[in-house]
């Protein structure tokens, strides 16, 4: 057997205090960038399997923002273009998000089987928890479209303290009544469920226009994959229940509020009417020009802008500077007196086309926003 031979390894290049070592430094870059890319989870919920991605690092007392997509989109079609948006990046390096694909619409998701019973928007909600569980966050600010804004709404109506603020884009709080379930089912004869889901997304005068953005959606809807699960979400968004908001009443959303929607969009009415329902000295509402129905894809920097102020307004980002408007807008502005010391002013902002700047001021107001 051969002798061991004891050999001497010196470092021709010895590190000096506090380099890092190449491989540690592509290890770090790595985990940047799939930190960047996002990580997505899938957990087991008593509804099924629900997936969801991650971006960034939790942030120590501060909650994660936390989206839930429409009917016919994932969180990618409807969200991409807002967090994806220069002057949003300010906002997401303060706080992690958490990104939810409703049950069978994330990317590559397998059709249900015949006769599957896909969850109640009710049961979505109550999916919430075990994300939460699993990724041990407290507490969320949740930003929600249509169907997703509804479901964040009824989480937050059963857990009131993990729910530190909304931004609810194109909500409708109410049930179908018959005169809506009559008018749904006349569609049904006449229109595919993509036509009526594009319906539902877009107003009438996008979809006539087919503009660049609505052949995209336009392809998008009709040409998925998961057509078949889509209409299952698409079912249990219209037979939702009425979630009974009342103004001054129970039954209502303890949480800062940003209500938003298009001017002309299909939701106006029913956001509108939400807003009446919910405490005024703690909602504000955003009606936005030239947005159509899905503002955050039409109109994402001052959907931006009006998050950073809604931000600011809860305590947080208070150095963020807010960016100008752009100068082809007026900004007209009328203030009530405040009502005491620490509540809330009863505020109605009006934009319409000069420049100025959305003005910080405390939480708690209600704010209605023409932009």
């Amino acid at each position: 057997m051969a002798e061991l031979q004891e050999v001497q390894i010196t470092e021709e290049k010895p590190l000096l205090p506090g380099q890092i070592p190449e491989a540690a430094k592509e290890a770090e870059l790595a985990a940047r960038i799939l930190l960047d890319q996002g990580q997505t989870h899938s957990v087991e919920t008593p509804y099924g399997s629900v997936t969801f991605t991650v971006f960034g690092t939790p942030k120590p007392k501060r909650p994660a923002i936390f989206t839930y997509h429409d009917v016919g989109l994932n969180y990618k079609s409807c969200f991409q273009p807002l967090f994806q948006f220069g002057d949003m990046q300010e906002i997401i390096q303060n706080f992690v998000r958490v990104h939810v694909d409703a049950p069978g619409m994330e990317e590559g998701a397998p059709v249900f089987p015949l006769g599957y019973q896909y969850p109640s928007l009710d049961q979505l909600a109550d999916m919430i928890p075990c994300i939460l569980q699993y990724l041990n966050f407290s507490t969320i600010i949740g930003v929600g479209v249509g169907a997703g804004a509804y479901i964040l709404s009824r989480y937050a109506l059963t857990h009131p303290d993990t729910v530190e603020g909304l931004v609810l884009i194109n909500i409708d709080p109410n049930a179908k009544g018959w005169m809506d379930w009559a008018a749904h089912k006349l569609t049904g004869l006449t229109s595919s469920i993509p036509e009526m889901i594009l319906g539902h997304l877009f107003s009438q005068e996008e979809l006539s226009g087919n503009s660049e953005l609505i052949q995209k959606y336009r392809n998008i809807v009709t040409h998925a994959p998961n057509l078949e699960n889509i209409e299952l979400y698409w079912n249990s968004y219209n037979n939702r229940r009425d979630l009974n908001f009342e103004r001054g009443g129970e039954i209502t959303l303890k949480c800062p509020v940003m209500l938003v929607v298009g001017d002309q969009a299909p939701h106006e009415d029913a956001v509108v009417e939400c807003n009446s329902k919910l405490d005024p000295t703690q909602t504000s509402f955003l009606k936005m020009a030239d947005s159509g129905g899905q503002p955050q894809l039409t109109q994402p920097g001052k959907l931006t802008e009006a998050f950073k102020y809604f931000l600011q307004g809860m305590g947080y980002m208070a150095s963020s500077c807010m960016t100008r408007l752009s100068r082809s807008r007026t900004a007209s502005l009328t203030s009530a007196a405040s009502i005491d010391g620490n509540r809330s002013r009863s505020r109605t902002l009006s934009q319409s086309s000069e420049s100025g700047t959305i003005p910080s001021g405390p939480p708690g107001h209600t704010m209605e926003v023409s932009c």
